[in-house]
């Protein structure tokens, strides 16, 4: 094949672009942090400058055999040697961290231009410190070879990330943490927080760990339980206080086909044999979600909202923005890297392994018995991790407080302005809340009394 001089000057000017913004992303690490206890996995950071430019900021990777996890940490606006450090983990599997960031916690948004971000007055950085990350590998702007397949593999390289980063900086290491998320999230933060509450108790004998402060998780609208969850999904469709969105005939159907599909999840569980747990996950997606969608139309993330297409246009434009070249490279992210919302082979690695189906409720007591406060949030409009079925496994819950728990009654909660914002169950540092007007993303439908609730159950206030 013959190639012009023109064409040569052309692939050659692209070659030694490429090259060079690859070195720009690479050359800015300000730092490489290193631990002897996990000598396999270092953190290389930088300290952006976006978002949120009054601030201290650092974003960069956790590398480990391969695997290369993002992370974006924000200081508090408040008191940042003072005030709590949040984790925040989003679901998916293979849901990107950002979502939360633009879309609903975060310091900013980004602009209908995609070329700018929003002050987010609302953000939960008012008076936390927070680290986002982009977790398992090939999640939003992470990258490696093979998908992370489990939930409780994709843990310990978030533990890994936690001790590194408390021992670079010890300042924050003092300081109370919490680890908050939504949907798959409701799988990531127990066993996460297991092994922190496992390992704080060896520090002692492992002297290079350091301790964690783990005070509390906070769980959005998680997929915890799935037998409890889906159990729930005939009422919420058919007999919530938004009113029912299927007819009668398709609601009689739907309440059928959930006996079969509990049936089946129980049969797994019986068994542990990976093809039913596969069967029973193909079984009630289809006849519960699938039939709620196909039949209804509604949005699974709000069961007030009917859409065809894109049930969140928005979306697209943090994902502009998160491809920009410029913001790549202020956040030491390869310009070559094309980031994603949301990954779906990582969700099918999740679904194929039988991890979706597996309770996660189950490493809850012990964090209770050791005064790891657990609140569990969902708004009221959400279809696909509906607070029925939060209500539900938290009553079934069996702990040292079952009893206390289950007697307990919802009590308005009312933020701080006097508003009437939802509904509260507590019980020794078991809080379940219930938010009004608000779907799956409850802290962008309510991003006010989102706030409230936050900053008050840091500082160990009643809700």
């Amino acid at each position: 094949m013959i190639i012009s001089t023109h064409s040569k000057f052309e692939t050659i000017f692209l070659i030694l672009n490429a090259v060079l913004l690859c070195h720009l992303a690479s050359a800015q690490w300000e730092k490489i942090l290193t631990h002897d206890a996990f000598p396999e996995h270092k953190i290389k950071l930088k300290e952006p400058h976006l978002c949120d430019k009054t601030v201290q900021q650092y974003s960069g990777y956790l590398d480990v055999n391969g695997k290369h996890l993002f992370f974006w940490f924000f200081e508090s606006r408040n008191k940042p040697q003072e005030d709590p450090i949040l984790l925040w983990l989003n679901g998916g599997p293979g849901e990107s961290s950002l979502t939360a960031l633009y879309y609903e916690i975060g310091p900013c948004s980004v602009n209908p231009e995609a070329n700018d971000t929003i002050f987010n007055p609302y953000s939960w950085n008012s008076k936390s410190s927070i680290i986002f990350l982009d977790q398992p590998t090939n999640t939003g702007y992470s990258y490696g070879g093979d998908n992370v397949t489990d939930t409780l593999t994709a843990a310990l390289d978030v533990y890994a990330f936690l001790q590194i980063f408390f021992r670079e900086f010890h300042n924050y290491a003092k300081l109370d943490f919490h680890i908050a998320g939504e949907s798959y999230a409701g799988h990531w933060i127990p066993a996460i927080a297991f092994d922190i509450n496992k390992y704080n108790h060896n520090c002692d004998a492992i002297k290079k760990l350091v301790h964690i402060n783990l005070e509390s998780i906070l769980i959005g609208s998680g997929l915890i339980n799935f037998l409890e969850q889906y159990k729930y999904y005939p009422d919420m469709a058919c007999n919530s206080t938004y009113g029912p969105v299927l007819n009668h005939s398709t609601c009689n159907q739907l309440r059928k086909d959930c006996k079969k599909c509990i049936k089946l999840i129980k049969a797994c569980y019986a068994s542990k044999n990976l093809t039913d747990c596969i069967n029973a996950e193909n079984y009630c997606q289809d006849k519960m979600l699938g039939t709620y969608k196909n039949i209804s139309g509604r949005d699974f993330d709000d069961i007030r909202k009917s859409c065809t297409n894109s049930c969140h246009p928005e979306f697209q434009n943090f994902v502009k923005y998160s491809n920009r070249e410029d913001v790549k490279i202020e956040l030491g992210v390869n310009p070559s890297l094309v980031y994603s919302k949301s990954n779906f082979n990582i969700y099918l690695s999740f679904f194929y392994t039988g991890d979706m189906i597996h309770p996660f409720d189950i490493y809850i007591p012990t964090l209770l018995n050791n005064n790891i406060r657990v609140l569990i949030y969902a708004g009221d409009a959400d279809y696909i991790c509906n607070w029925l079925g939060q209500d539900a496994w938290t009553k079934a819950l069996r702990w040292s407080g079952t009893k206390g728990f289950n007697d307990a009654k919802f009590t308005p909660w009312i933020t701080a302005s006097g508003n009437y914002s939802g509904e509260v169950r507590t019980f020794k540092g078991f809080t379940l809340l219930r938010i009004f007007e608000a779907g799956h993303f409850a802290a962008h439908d309510q991003p006010v009394s989102s706030l409230d609730f936050f900053n008050r159950w840091i500082f160990k206030k009643d809700l």
